[in-house]
């Protein structure tokens, strides 16, 4: 698994740069920004908002206070989802990111990305960009996104998942993505959707047999003790967009705005480097909990041919093109 290595010193000595040429304005009033996600303090996520409110604070000379709350204490992702749409909150970041824009999907695509730091690439590319500017249109402004975790895999209390035959009637927990839910169905599951917060207990009275993340997400809400087996198959990784209220960033003057967005791709870059060296370090706890096998090429043929209605269906139904499907393919071939 590789280490990333990214220059967050050269990020934040550019916003240093930038504050000395054109300080924070002397505004009488404080700007609150409230934050929320469903991790607990101490996974990857959640501990790059603390970089972020320790940095946001300094950088705007205190004129933007930032308060976390972590653990899914004011509410569901899709509730703190609708706060931030509302402005009751501020802030957010999670799941559910096709409300956003229906071309975060394409990170989503299965197997289409052979591991995260592809699509980190094309996140950061000028395609990323417009997909981040396109949440405007349904109400979110999103200044960066990154990657929400290592690639997706499959535990499950029933059998090691090492061929496609091996999915028939599971039933998985899936998020309420729609991509997530057809390529289940495509394999031959069955989908069930239940909140992020409640699988923990779903798996462990049997309403679902299964589900797929992330490493980290299964060590941090300790899944494993639920489950008996891991397979390594590499399908999917999920976006992690910065949903932000727009009329509340609207509100800042210019030279703030331009701090929080330098501030908020600094976090983003900081949370993909903290997060995915970190994926390592979950492996190795989930392989002390729980049989592990991993996907060999010929099984993973069979997985990409099983998906590739999912592809098109996506391309039919207009949410993104093949030209810019090429267009991602084209960045993360050159990483």
């Amino acid at each position: 698994m590789k280490r990333r290595r990214v220059r967050l010193s050269a990020l934040l000595l550019a916003l240093v740069a930038m504050l000395a040429v054109e300080p924070a304005t002397a505004a009488a009033d404080q700007y609150l920004f409230k934050y929320a996600n469903t991790q607990s303090e101490n996974h990857p996520r959640s501990k790059s908002m603390v970089f972020f409110k320790n940095t946001l604070e300094k950088a705007s000379q205190g004129k933007i206070k930032v308060e976390l709350y972590f653990s899914g204490v004011l509410g569901k992702e899709a509730e703190v989802l609708d706060m931030v749409k509302m402005g009751t909150v501020q802030g957010c970041r999670g799941g559910l990111f096709e409300r956003a824009n229906k071309k975060y999907l394409m990170y989503t695509l299965p197997f289409m990305f052979e591991d995260a730091d592809t699509v980190v690439a094309v996140m950061r590319s000028d395609l990323g960009k417009r997909i981040n500017k396109g949440a405007m249109a349904n109400g979110f402004y999103i200044p960066a996104t990154g990657v929400a975790g290592g690639m997706r895999n499959i535990t499950c209390s029933k059998r090691p998942v090492r061929t496609v035959a091996d999915l028939k009637g599971l039933k998985m927990r899936t998020p309420p993505i729609d991509v997530t839910i057809r390529t289940f169905k495509a394999l031959g599951a069955n989908p069930q959707q239940v909140a992020y917060t409640e699988t923990y207990m779903a798996l462990k009275t049997g309403v679902v047999d299964g589900q797929e993340n992330p490493f980290s997400n299964a060590v941090d809400m300790k899944f494993y003790e639920a489950q008996k087996y891991l397979s390594v198959v590499n399908w999917q990784v999920h976006p992690d967009p910065l949903y932000v209220n727009p009329a509340w960033y609207n509100r800042l003057p210019n030279d703030l705005k331009a701090v929080f967005d330098a501030v908020a791709e600094a976090t983003m870059i900081y949370s993909d480097t903290i997060w995915l060296n970190s994926e390592q370090n979950y492996f190795n706890t989930l392989k002390e909990k729980l049989e592990v096998n991993h996907c060999d090429p010929s099984a993973r043929k069979d997985f990409v041919k099983g998906v590739k209605s999912v592809w098109q269906y996506y391309v039919d139904e207009g949410y993104f093109t093949w030209d810019e499907i090429n267009e991602a393919l084209t960045i993360a071939a050159k990483q």
